[in-house]
């Protein structure tokens, strides 16, 4: 289940690499492994800035001395990416094997690749997963009991106002416990009470009002 996934494995794994890449030492502090920050001075390449739905925003850099080459991807254009062209220097933020921050004189810009202080958000994909299977569950034990497709066990009547109730209560909730930086068990223990209050209640209220949805 996906939701066991983001809580289980997903959730502990991005918090211990966060907690380990804001503990690193530079590698002149603390030796030569993967896990100290080592600044390797690269080359750009090449560039791409490509805005929109279908949008890419990459950096190809290379190190001629040691022939190596890799590509970058940022979550936007700024405040670097935008301002680089091929055969800039830059200064490359490396930990375990790959780039997390690239700076050019006082610009500094975080790859994809670079450890986030954002279990919230993580915590919110699990919580609507989850709740988004116990709908599902729902449904299919109303059919089997012989409710499916009578009030009011419809899509139109309980299904999709569920669904949007639970994807707007999750966002609600998750992006003010990241902003706030509340913990991330907030998200699901705030999010499913509720969720589970108003199921019951808007079930009630379509039993006492089978019409409702005409």
């Amino acid at each position: 289940m996906i939701s066991g996934f983001l809580f289980t494995v997903s959730l502990p794994d991005d918090i211990r690499r966060y907690e380990d890449y804001t503990a690193a030492a530079p590698c002149g502090d603390s030796g030569s492994t993967d896990d100290c920050l080592r600044a390797l001075p690269l080359t750009v390449d090449r560039t791409v800035v490509k805005k929109g739905k279908s949008g890419s925003f990459e950096a190809t850099l290379s190190d001629p001395a040691a022939s190596w080459k890799t590509v970058v991807s940022f979550g936007d254009s700024g405040p670097l990416l935008a301002r680089l062209e091929p055969g800039d220097q830059v200064t490359a933020t490396v930990w375990r094997g790959a780039v997390m921050v690239l700076a050019r004189g006082d610009l500094r810009q975080s790859t994809a690749d670079e450890p986030r202080d954002d279990p919230q958000m993580t915590a919110g994909l699990g919580t609507f997963a989850g709740l988004l299977a116990a709908l599902g569950l729902g449904f299919a034990t109303a059919w089997l009991a012989g409710f499916g497709g009578r009030e009011p066990w419809t899509w139109r009547s309980l299904g999709l106002p569920l669904l949007i109730g639970m994807a707007v209560t999750t966002l609600g909730v998750a992006v003010p416990a990241f902003a706030i930086g509340l913990p991330w068990w907030v998200v699901p223990g705030v999010t499913v009470p509720f969720v589970a209050y108003a199921a019951r209640q808007l079930h009630r209220y379509r039993q006492r009002r089978p019409d409702s949805a005409e």
